[in-house]
């Protein structure tokens, strides 16, 4: 079966239908006519955060019925949810803000209709992804999207390792409480002359776009708070290239910290003798800047994450 067409109007809306809606990220006014037409219709609508939800439900002056769903309860919610489907029940899905499916639950529940033979219908909303992409000023012909960072040690660091090597623009979300450490690990991996935009507060507010490169900006935030939600949309190796073609990073000849090979493997040997000595990460950083060339807030970094743990055998 093929899902119902995405032109059909809100106003013969399909029964047994699962309706993805993507809600505003910030302000409300990007709500689209098509959107309320059909919150405003279906049985039920299933959300992430219901107060939340509520809250846009108010707004409109709808009361339809509300459930939660969201990762904690998508396995059990979600064979609730395909039995009312099956039973005729229109259900919209929404996320907290945005798209649904999009670093949001959603994508486990879409695959059960699919496989369930049940249609599903897409809404089409605001995304902070797109949005923070748009007004980058970065390449915008060829991206991959990452979302959140995982919160894990070591697949966090795996994730940054694989973007080492990523070709094109990479979007990222990053809350405001790991935004500088997200930066400093970002150089102490050799990404420090990237160009780089943030996104804050898209669509709200207080609404700002910073660019420059993730050194720049790491030591911008060394004086400044970061506040809000973050879009980080970092520039990849094929734009680095062509704007920097002589870059380390590109020819993998350089002394630098964040290279590969036997100099970042002498730099990490270095810091660690440094550090095991009861120098302190500064000192460590200034030192080994000293004997090797290397920037010395790329070897900070690097030291940072020596005293962390989180580089294990190099």
């Amino acid at each position: 079966m093929t899902d119902q067409s995405a032109s059909e109007s809100a106003n013969t809306l399909p029964r047994g239908t699962l309706i993805l809606v993507g809600t505003p990220i910030g302000n409300l006014g990007d709500l689209s006519r098509r959107v309320i037409e059909v919150l405003a219709q279906v049985d039920l609508i299933a959300a992430e955060d219901t107060r939340r939800t509520r809250q846009l439900l108010s707004y409109l002056g709808l009361h339809q019925p509300l459930t939660s769903y969201h990762e904690h309860n998508q396995v059990s919610k979600g064979l609730e949810l395909i039995e009312k489907l099956r039973s005729g029940q229109s259900i919209a899905l929404v996320s907290d803000a945005g798209m649904p499916c999009i670093s949001d639950p959603g994508g486990r529940l879409v695959a059960e209709c699919v496989a369930a033979d049940l249609p599903v219908l897409v809404i089409p909303g605001p995304s902070a992804a797109v949005t923070a992409l748009a007004g980058s000023g970065l390449e915008t012909e060829r991206y991959a999207f990452e979302g959140f960072l995982p919160a894990d040690r070591k697949a966090r660091k795996a994730r940054l390792m694989e973007l080492q090597k990523e070709l094109r623009t990479m979007v990222l979300y990053e809350a405001p409480h790991r935004l500088k450490k997200t930066l400093q690990e970002l150089i102490g991996l050799g990404f420090g002359d990237r160009l780089v935009a943030l996104g804050r507060e898209l669509t709200k507010k207080h609404e700002e776009f910073l660019r420059g490169t993730v050194q720049g900006l790491a030591d911008y935030y060394e004086t400044n708070e970061p506040r809000g939600e973050f879009v980080i949309v970092l520039e990849g190796l094929t734009a680095l290239a062509r704007r920097l073609p002589e870059h380390p990073t590109v020819s993998g000849s350089s002394g630098l910290p964040g290279a590969q090979g036997h100099a970042r493997e002498d730099a990490v040997d270095l810091l660690k003798q440094l550090l095991a000595q009861g120098h302190s990460v500064k000192e460590a950083a200034r030192e080994a800047a000293t004997q090797t060339g290397g920037k010395k807030n790329e070897l900070y970094a690097l030291a940072i994450q020596i005293q962390e743990n989180e580089l294990g055998e190099s």
